[in-house]
């Protein structure tokens, strides 16, 4: 099954945010607005601008299963990644990653393992999964590599000469 196949609603409750980017090369990222992680969004909005034209996307996904790290509503989120972060790239409507109310989404991404090896459970916010564009996870990166790592925009590059 592609992961571009599930349900997902956007940020402002339009169906289809995922299979929205179909087709593309794509990094999915449970996002917080409250976290030390935050910074990040900065990162994910440059791969977003940088590769974007080549059939490149960043989906965020907000969740508040880490600290209640994501705690505000809809209209609170989007207006704080678009004032604090310039975020331009598509939000998806907030969800859980973990736990017996893990959305569909994540029952498809956690059993790819990241570089060390772990799979399963989120492990915190800002934790990133590379999509094909045939909607297969390509690879699993932690929370802790920075977005414009090397290692996350190798894995880009080559997703996107495939």
């Amino acid at each position: 099954m592609s992961v571009y196949d599930v349900p997902l609603k956007s940020l402002d409750g339009t169906d289809g945010v995922l299979a929205d980017e179909k087709g593309k090369v794509t990094l999915l990222v449970n996002v917080a607005s409250f976290c030390g992680l935050t910074p990040q969004y900065e990162g994910l909005e440059n791969l977003y601008e940088r590769f974007g034209a080549q059939g490149f996307a960043v989906v965020g996904i907000p969740c508040n299963q880490f600290g209640a790290q994501e705690p505000g509503t809809a209209d609170e989120i989007k207006t704080f990644c678009s004032t604090s972060y310039n975020v331009t790239f598509p939000l998806a409507e907030k969800i859980d990653v973990n736990g017996d109310t893990r959305h569909r989404l994540y029952q498809e991404l956690t059993p790819k393992p990241d570089a060390e090896g772990h799979t399963g459970d989120i492990r915190w916010n800002f934790e990133k999964f590379l999509i094909g564009r045939d909607g297969e996870v390509i690879q699993r990166f932690s929370p802790m590599v920075e977005p414009e790592n090397a290692e996350i925009v190798g894995a880009i590059e080559k997703a996107l000469a495939n």
